[in-house]
């Protein structure tokens, strides 16, 4: 069962970098900021809102910079990492605090990693949902990702990352790319093993050429597709597909980091059923040297990608939990 709200949720924008920055708020006590990736928006998070609230925390969902009712910069080179940190920090200090923890689902993830790594002094603590912190450093992203294509296929991030492509594809049925793309990595409609991989596009094809037809995963209802369409029906998909774009900037941006460890106190939950986390298990092992003061890291049984909306309420106790021993 949720928990029943302690408060209605409050809508504001604050500046920010970028111009606007969209945010949802609830509760009262320490901030825990909160930080979607794609293609979602501060929705994501509705499951979590008013649990954090009851716990006595003051939760705050984001739109990030090109979602939802935030600032939408032209620029392609506008949706670096280091320009969310700053968002990230700007919310912090808009809010009329001086420190958050910082929890993030997807690109949020890493959002909230590097928000951490870069300023301790402002985040406190992290949680990592799905994706794994992997410090900067390695080959330059884009000739990693078109290895993995190979001859045959395209690698989604190398889909996303040339401007337009994906718009073409998404633009003209948002209701139905999302819904299908929300599917395919959901632990109870994803493909069936040995179906073709949606995270891979056929050279001329599209993505959603793979994706699963048939109902909805049982997280998402058609009230909630509808938010997440008039979101980007409204917005476009560029701002959000822009941070693709800027990976090898963030490689670059991020160098003098290279193999640096969080140390703040973190937490990791993923599901097995989750390319993120079987994709990148070597990161989880290396946790030891890279989160040295993880407090605990979490794999759900049968669980797809979108975690905290899947098993809002088992997510919910364990960030509840970690938050908790943190105040301990």
């Amino acid at each position: 069962m949720q928990p029943e709200p302690t408060a209605e949720l409050r809508h504001r924008t604050v500046e920010a970098p970028a111009g606007r920055l969209h945010l949802v708020e609830q509760g009262t006590g320490p901030l825990v900021l909160l930080v979607h990736g794609f293609p979602e928006s501060w929705y994501s998070w509705r499951r979590q809102l008013p649990a954090l609230a009851a716990a006595g925390y003051r939760a705050v969902a984001i739109d990030v910079r090109g979602y939802g009712r935030s600032s939408k910069p032209a620029a392609t080179d506008a949706y670096r990492m280091l320009d969310l940190v700053q968002d990230n920090v700007a919310a912090v200090r808009a809010l009329g605090e001086e420190s958050a923890v910082v929890v993030g689902h997807d690109w949020g993830s890493d959002i909230a990693a590097f928000s951490a790594l870069l300023h301790p002094e402002v985040f406190r603590a992290v949680g990592l949902l799905s994706v794994p912190y992997a410090p900067p450093g390695g080959p330059r992203p884009t000739d990693v990702f078109g290895r993995i294509g190979g001859p045959e296929h395209e690698f989604y991030v190398s889909y996303f990352q040339e401007p337009g492509r994906a718009e073409a594809e998404i633009e003209p049925d948002v209701r139905g790319w999302l819904a299908g793309f929300y599917a395919a990595l959901s632990a109870d409609t994803m493909p069936a093993q040995g179906r073709p991989d949606p995270h891979f596009v056929t050279h001329g094809g599209r993505l959603r050429d793979r994706f699963p037809a048939g109902p909805l995963p049982a997280w998402l209802s058609e009230d909630d597709l509808d938010v997440y369409a008039a979101e980007f029906e409204h917005t476009g998909l560029t701002g959000a597909l822009n941070r693709y774009r800027n990976m090898d900037r963030d490689w670059e941006d991020l160098a003098p980091h290279r193999g640096a460890p969080i140390k703040q106190p973190s937490l990791f939950i993923g599901g097995t059923l989750d390319a993120s986390t079987t994709w990148m298990a070597d990161a989880i092992n290396a946790y030891p040297t890279t989160l040295p003061a993880l407090s605990a890291s979490h794999l759900l049984e049968g669980c797809g990608h979108w975690i905290q909306q899947e098993r809002p309420d088992e997510v919910n106790r364990l960030l509840t939990d970690w938050l908790t021993a943190l105040q301990g």
